[in-house]
């Protein structure tokens, strides 16, 4: 028979359940759990326990009494970096001898919201086609979470915060896909729109943060060209070939320079023979007649009618194939030889169109110059077509030189370029002219850097989702040396303070622990998107202000930060002259009291010397009137009670403790009383003196 050992049981003391534990828990060193044996009496056993977080790396963390059996957490813990803990627990005697099997203690650590969601991108970019239907799918915004996957700390939400009027597009609220939402995409109204995201977690109650979106519309062909005007009269001499004759504006919405802009022109009717040709300027997309061919003297009639039309190198979609093509008329007038005399040779050298293509910078400094040269004989120059009225022109050099520094508006660009015409006469008999374009390319510089704009604002003292000042900036260059702005505080300030960015050009300041109240300067740094990029640091004036009901500034406060930093010069000087003038009251009180002081002194020294019976009634003076004389009438009559018998409020009885107050009572007691020494008083107790005496 072979003896088969049945398994061991384990003691239900020494089995010890998994340990849940919070992470960033503030009250350390604290109690997680105690482990005992019953192998031996307590104080008996020698507990310890060994694993990461005890001698093994992040080490320190966890401990235990070794008498008691108390594990106690020592540091606080983050989740993120590590989310449970498995140590060994073992049990000793006194003299090193295991009284119990090694057992497994797990410490789980349990997660709290303590991370933002973050998006991948600060900015998001996307291209749309204009005219797109309603469920074009643009892009996708996603956000990931350092939280707990498995808690509603990780559960996201996208939201749009901002994208102007409209409410072209709508973002998925679980998947952060944005989709257009109803038709309206124009390119010709809105070229880019700016979405400002936000993801918040807690099915977006809880942590949030935001990104911008920037969706440009790309151009279709959905505008027909138009000319500028219906009917064009111009000038031809005879027996000039390949001359132009002149130019024919049309303006077409869809994007400068694009196939979708570009138009062709063709001769509808009055030219049978093909005696005149058009063609299209690239650049400025006009319509340019020239003389094809020789015809005979005055071959051409005079006032000829040719009808031009204009139309598209493209064709135009079907939602916009009912747009009309344009068409115009132009009267041709065929000048004769005879008429041009000697001059038509030169004519025909200064006929053709001059173009001159220079670059120029919209920065303050030296005007831009351009020599415009038409033949040796020219004499005068003049500006046919200057639309912003920014050029100037020396009629005798030929000079063209900007009016203002500035670059001209861009109403008045096209594609990039500010299009003019120039006039050039001769001085013969007759004069002879001749037209040119002048096209100048305006070329964008980074030249500025962003400016804050407002420098100062108040802030609630405590975080939270109103505690939120909204920075924004400003930029006097243009796209693509403008937004989007990049706002960086220093890395000193990153502990209590947050920037993070709300659109291409705001930002949101936010606290990330409470502030005492007061006024903080920061240095802001600013950035533009420029090539190269133009950067400026400025100081943030933050006026952080005890918080109210909903997390805004109280009243007062928000008033002081509204004055601006500290107290404004006009309340102040507004104080000093409440203080001053309470002062300059105190001083005249104090002068006036000191002389009713002086007065009545003096009165009072100038009576005495008169009587001295108003000196002893001071108090209670009533001017020598009938109350006087009364008195007097009383001193005078022997019969009269004495004047102190006024003075008993009461009958103290016989027997009393106390003796007598009336001087009647004291002359009935003792009647060989001296009274003479009431003489020593004053005349006012003479008459005592005689009655008791």
């Amino acid at each position: 028979w072979r003896h088969m050992e049945a398994p061991r049981r384990v003691k239900r003391a020494w089995v010890i359940p998994p340990i849940s534990v919070s992470e960033n828990h503030k009250r350390i060193p604290h109690l997680l759990v105690q482990i005992k044996s019953d192998k031996q009496q307590p104080g008996g056993v020698i507990y310890s326990i060994k694993g990461p977080g005890v001698d093994e790396e992040p080490a320190g963390i966890f401990s235990i009494d070794k008498l008691s059996g108390k594990v106690f957490l020592n540091a606080t813990l983050d989740r993120e970096q590590n989310d449970r803990y498995r140590l060994k627990a073992f049990a000793l005697d006194l003299d090193g001898r295991t009284l119990e099997e090694p057992t497994d203690l797990e410490i789980i650590v349990v997660d709290q919201n303590d991370n933002r969601p973050l998006f991948r991108q600060d900015v998001f970019t996307a291209r749309v086609l204009e005219g797109a239907e309603p469920g074009t799918c643009v892009l996708r915004a996603e956000a990931t979470d350092a939280d707990d996957a498995e808690t509603d700390n990780a559960v996201l939400r996208y939201s749009i915060l901002e994208q102007g009027p409209g409410g072209l597009f709508a973002i998925n609220g679980s998947t952060g896909e944005i989709c257009t939402a109803r038709p309206g995409l124009d390119r010709e109204t809105v070229a880019v729109h700016n979405l400002t995201l936000q993801v918040a977690d807690m099915s977006g109650d809880g942590l949030a943060t935001t990104a911008t979106a920037v969706i440009y519309v790309e151009d279709i062909n959905d505008n027909p060209p138009e000319f500028t005007k219906e009917e064009w009269s111009l000038e031809v001499p005879e027996q000039a070939a390949g001359v132009d004759v002149g130019r024919l504006l049309v303006h077409d919405k869809d994007l400068a320079g694009s196939a979708n802009w570009r138009a062709k022109f063709t001769i509808l009717e009055g030219d049978p023979e093909g005696a005149f040709a058009i063609r299209t300027d690239p650049h400025t997309n006009d319509g340019v007649l020239s003389v094809a061919k020789v015809r005979r003297a005055r071959g051409v009639p005079h006032g000829e009618k040719v009808s031009p039309m204009g139309r598209l190198l493209t064709p135009l979609p079907l939602s916009a194939a009912a747009g009309p093509r344009d068409a115009g008329a132009l009267r041709a007038d065929g000048v004769g030889a005879e008429r041009a005399g000697t001059g038509g040779g030169r004519a025909g050298q200064r006929a053709g169109a001059r173009r001159i293509l220079p670059r120029v910078s919209p920065m303050p400094g030296p005007a831009v110059r351009v020599s415009l040269t038409a033949a040796p004989c020219a004499h005068s120059y003049a500006l046919l077509y200057d639309p912003a009225g920014w050029l100037q022109l020396d009629p005798h050099a030929g000079t063209v030189r900007t009016q203002r520094p500035r670059r001209p508006p861009a109403a008045f660009l096209q594609g990039g370029w500010y299009i003019a015409l120039v006039l050039a006469h001769d001085d013969a008999r007759p004069p002879l002219s001749a037209t040119g374009t002048l096209s100048i390319e305006i070329v964008e510089v980074n030249d500025h850097a962003p400016l804050l704009q407002p420098p100062a604002g108040p802030l609630c003292a405590r975080p939270g989702p109103s505690a939120r000042l909204l920075l924004g900036a400003t930029d006097d260059d243009r796209p693509p040396h403008a937004a989007p702005f990049h706002f960086q505080l220093g890395p000193q300030l990153a502990r209590n303070w947050s920037v993070a960015r709300y659109n291409v050009t705001h930002a949101v300041l936010a606290p990330l622990v409470e502030l005492p109240p007061g006024l903080y300067s920061l240095p802001l740094l600013l950035r533009d998107s420029g090539t190269p990029p133009r950067e400026r640091q400025q100081l943030l004036n933050v006026s952080v202000c005890p918080c109210g009901p909903g997390g805004a500034c109280l009243d007062g406060a928000r008033t002081a930060s509204r004055a601006g930093a500290g107290v404004a010069l006009g309340a102040l000087l507004a104080v000093l002259g409440s203080l001053v003038l309470l002062l300059l009251l105190a001083l005249l009180g104090a002068a006036r009291e000191r002389g009713c002081r002086r007065a009545l002194r003096r009165g009072l020294l100038r009576r005495s010397r008169d009587d001295v019976r108003d000196n002893v009634l001071n108090y209670d003076e009533q001017g020598g009137g009938e109350e006087d004389q009364g008195l007097r009438a009383a001193d005078a009559d022997p019969g009269v009670p004495p004047y102190d018998t006024a003075l008993i409020y009461d009958y103290e009885g016989s027997g009393s403790v106390g003796s007598a107050l009336s001087s009647l009572v004291s002359s009935l007691a003792d009647e060989d009383q001296d009274y003479d020494y009431l003489r020593e008083w004053g005349p006012r107790f003479c008459r005592l003196a005689d009655l008791y005496g």
